[in-house]
C-alpha cells in the first residue's frame, strides 16, 4: 500500500459498544498518520443485543469493500461470538478474484479460515486495535514498515521449536475455540500437511482438553505436519497446569512438530501471521 490509500474497517462479529467510540476514532486518527484513508463499514455499533446488522446486512458490507478497487484491504476491528454467522452470505469466488487481503483476528478465525478452505485466498490474523493500544510504537512501526515499505517487521516473530526438527507448511488454524465452529462444516480448512496455529483468550484446562480431543478425535493431528502455538492468555495468567504444551503434547504425541511464540495472540504486543501461507521454522528461532 501507498500514502493516500484507501482501507475498509468493517465489524464482521459482536458489535461494537457506543462507549468505545473515543478509541476508534482514535484509531481513525492513528490511520489516518500512517498515511492510510480509512473507510468505515455502516454495521460498526452493536444496535441490537450483540448485533450491528443482520448477517445478510454485515456479510453485504463485506462483500460491498471487496468489489470496490478503491479499497486496497479490509480490516476487521470486531470479537466476540456471531463472526460465522455472515459464512453462507459471502461470495467466495469474488473474494478469491479480489488482490485485496482480509486482516482479523479471534472470531475472525471463523472468516479467515471459510474464506481459505473456499477460495485458497490468504488472509491476515492480526488486529488493527492494536495501533492504539499499549504497545502503540511498536505496533505502528511494525506495522507501517510493512505494509507500506515493504519490509516483514510485522511477521517477523520470534518462536521456540520446542519438539522436532522444523515447523513446515502452510498456516491454517487461529484461535482455537472459534476454529472449531467451523468443524463438520464446509467451511473447515483441509488439514493435509497444514501447520495448525493455535491461541486462546480466555479457557481454563478442563475447556483446553475439550478443544484438543474434538481436534485428536477428528484426526486432524494425524493430517497436520506441525503445530504452532501462540498465547494462551487465561492459561498463562493463572498459570494453569498442565500448561498448554504439557497438554497438546499429551493429545497430539512426542513425534509432530510444535513450536511456540508470545507473539502470536490477544496480547497488545501481538503480531501478525499470514493464514494460507507457508512457514518454515527451525532451530531456536527469531530474536530481536
Amino acid at each position: 500500500m501507498k500514502k493516500g490509500d484507501k482501507v475498509a474497517i468493517v465489524g464482521c462479529s459482536n458489535g461494537q459498544s457506543v462507549s468505545y467510540k473515543e478509541k476508534l476514532i482514535r484509531l481513525d486518527k492513528t490511520i489516518r498518520q500512517i498515511g492510510l484513508i480509512p473507510v468505515w463499514g455502516d454495521y460498526i455499533y452493536e444496535k441490537e443485543s450483540v448485533f450491528s446488522g443482520s448477517a445478510n446486512e454485515r456479510a453485504d458490507s463485506l462483500m460491498k469493500f471487496f468489489r470496490d478497487d478503491e479499497i486496497k484491504a479490509v480490516f476487521d476491528i470486531s470479537g466476540g461470538d456471531i463472526a460465522n454467522e455472515i459464512l453462507p452470505y459471502l461470495e467466495y469466488d469474488e473474494i478469491a478474484q479480489s488482490e485485496k487481503l482480509f486482516w482479523g483476528y479471534s472470531d475472525l478465525t471463523t472468516v479467515i479460515n471459510a474464506i481459505f478452505a473456499k477460495s485458497g485466498k490468504k488472509s491476515v490474523l492480526y488486529q488493527i486495535r492494536n495501533l492504539i493500544y499499549d504497545d502503540a510504537q511498536n505496533q505502528i512501526q511494525n506495522f507501517t514498515n510493512t505494509v507500506m515499505n515493504g519490509a516483514s517487521d510485522l511477521f517477523d516473530f520470534s518462536y521456540s521449536l520446542i519438539q522436532g526438527k522444523e515447523l513446515k507448511g502452510i498456516v491454517v488454524g487461529g484461535n482455537i475455540r472459534c476454529l472449531l465452529k467451523l468443524a463438520g462444516t464446509k467451511y473447515w480448512p483441509d488439514m493435509d500437511g497444514k501447520v495448525l496455529l493455535l491461541e486462546a483468550y480466555g479457557g481454563d484446562v478442563p475447556k483446553m482438553v475439550t478443544y484438543l480431543n474434538q481436534l485428536k478425535q477428528m484426526e486432524v493431528f494425524e493430517k497436520i505436519s506441525g503445530i504452532l502455538l501462540g498465547t494462551f492468555t487465561y492459561m498463562e495468567k493463572e498459570k494453569c497446569r498442565p500448561q498448554i504444551i504439557d497438554l497438546v503434547r499429551k493429545y497430539a504425541g512426542n513425534e509432530i512438530a510444535i513450536a511456540y511464540t508470545s507473539e502470536i495472540g490477544h496480547g497488545t504486543n501481538s503480531k501478525g501471521i499470514i493464514i494460507g501461507e507457508e512457514i518454515s521454522k527451525k532451530g531456536a528461532g527469531y530474536r530481536k
